[in-house]
């Protein structure tokens, strides 16, 4: 399959990072340049600079032979427009944009091509109650068809991973962290990287569960280390 994602915020990193563990071809666009030269190279999809309201722009990232686009932008007005050239435009089969401010729910629907809107409200409403044990961690995103599942955890002021690197934190089976977001920033992380409270840790994984991270990241008795 072979999607584009909107705006290289949170939400479209987390999509983006998820939908290529399940290998599908993603482009991912954002008008920030300094934003898609630090994510080049580290992300596993490919990273596009430009207005994605722009034809020109959408084209030179696929969209004639695209099967999804995700408008994911912080700008409801951005979403509406590029959801619109897409469906229209380009003909894409699936869209999916992402609402910001609830007033504007009523703009997004098939008028606008939209076949799918994600209302942040909504969406964090389910999250929280997706959670398990604790608010902290809670599945974002569950790939079934490819077995893959996209979970975030967010480090405490008394999590036991507080101050600890990565290379100290035994990983379960089929499961890697391909960002680590730090004030609002990603951050592609190595080994050496300590995590600090505030962290809000992804993880992409085939074989763990919410139950299995939160232990892991917030628990002293469950936290194995390395050696």
């Amino acid at each position: 399959m072979r999607v584009i994602i909107t705006g290289a915020g949170r939400l479209g990193i987390e999509t983006a990072t998820a939908l290529t563990a399940a290998r599908h071809e993603v482009s991912l666009i954002d008008i920030d340049d300094e934003l898609v030269e630090r994510l080049k190279g580290n992300l596993k999809c490919q990273v596009l600079w430009g207005d994605a309201c722009d034809p020109n722009v959408l084209e030179g990232s696929g969209a004639l032979k695209a099967d999804v686009l995700v408008a994911t932008t912080g700008d409801d007005e951005d979403n509406l427009v590029t959801s619109l050239l897409a469906k229209r435009y380009f003909d894409i089969p699936r869209i999916v944009a992402r609402v910001n401010n609830p007033e504007n729910q009523w703009l997004f629907d098939e008028h606008w091509g939209i076949d799918v809107a994600v209302s942040a409200s909504s969406t964090l409403l389910s999250l929280v109650m997706e959670a398990t044990g604790s608010a902290d961690t809670i599945g974002l995103l569950q790939l079934a068809r490819a077995g893959v599942k996209l979970i975030e955890t967010t480090i405490g002021a008394h999590s036991d991973a507080a101050g600890r690197t990565l290379a100290d934190i035994t990983m379960p089976t089929g499961t890697m962290i391909p960002a680590v977001v730090r004030h609002g920033e990603p951050n592609v992380p190595g080994g050496s990287f300590q995590l600090a409270p505030g962290d809000e840790v992804i993880l992409v994984t085939e074989s763990a569960t919410e139950a299995d991270i939160e232990r892991l990241f917030q628990h002293s008795a469950s936290n194995p280390r390395h050696g």
